[in-house]
């Protein structure tokens, strides 16, 4: 690629990110044709703009309607964990929850190994998808010990479960958490709304009580366009030699 015209594109670029940032989600932008006669470029010059800010998740194109700001994601930040509930509050938004499965059931191998329970013995089972504004965000699946039955009985779709563990003496304290991601299964992607062969983002955590006893074991599958989890590290330089 010539370099003016790299350097037409990255104006072009540059200038698109700016109305995204400026702009609203769903907000149409200018068509290729029309960034082309704005800037001076040939099509191609203005596609390949459009498809560089496509590729990075700012702009979704619909064949046949144009090309819009797409829906950015939220951002988790390091710190402390909150529940989703609390998570949503803090951004202004309504969180609530609707309930796939509650349930008393025997516990797997790996969910009696997570609370330190005997092989096979009762748990309390959650299957809840979390919404925000009524957007479905993720799928929330929580065993608790079997000392936690109680919550069964409280409204686990516009309620906190976290609170509900309060109000049983359990206070949740301290979370060890693993992410990874993986491609939806087509459940998944009926239950989110998402496109076929879509990317879940996967966050598996043991929270524990205030007397460092294992309370909760949760598996939640964010979708990943969604929900971003952040994380910052410290780096160290290495040793100097002698």
């Amino acid at each position: 690629m010539p370099a003016a015209t790299g350097t037409r594109r990255r104006e072009i670029e540059s200038w698109l990110r700016e109305q995204v940032i400026g702009g609203r989600e769903g907000d149409p932008l200018p068509s290729e044709a029309e960034l082309a006669e704005k800037f001076g470029v040939s099509r191609m010059t203005a596609r390949q703009a459009m498809q560089s800010l496509a590729a990075q998740g700012l702009v979704r194109r619909q064949r046949g309607s144009g090309t819009f700001i797409a829906p950015q994601p939220m951002h988790r930040h390091s710190g402390p964990l909150m529940s989703f509930t609390e998570d949503m509050k803090r951004r202004g938004l309504s969180a609530s929850s609707r309930l796939i499965t509650a349930e008393l059931r025997d516990a797997t191998a790996a969910e009696a190994g997570a609370l330190r329970l005997e092989p096979g013995q009762r748990l309390v089972s959650l299957v809840r998808i979390r919404l925000a504004d009524g957007q479905p965000m993720a799928i929330e699946s929580t065993v608790l010990t079997p000392d936690c039955v109680p919550v069964l009985s409280h409204d686990l779709e516009q309620g906190s479960l976290h609170q509900a563990l309060r109000e049983l003496g359990r206070q949740p304290v301290t979370a060890v958490c693993r992410i990874s991601a993986r491609e939806a299964t087509g459940k998944e992607s009926a239950l989110l709304d998402l496109p076929r062969r879509a990317a879940v983002l996967q966050e598996q955590r043991v929270i524990s009580d205030q007397s460092e006893r294992p309370l909760e074991f949760t598996t939640t599958n964010y979708a990943a366009d969604r929900y971003v989890i952040d994380a910052v590290f410290t780096l160290t330089d290495p040793a100097p030699s002698a």
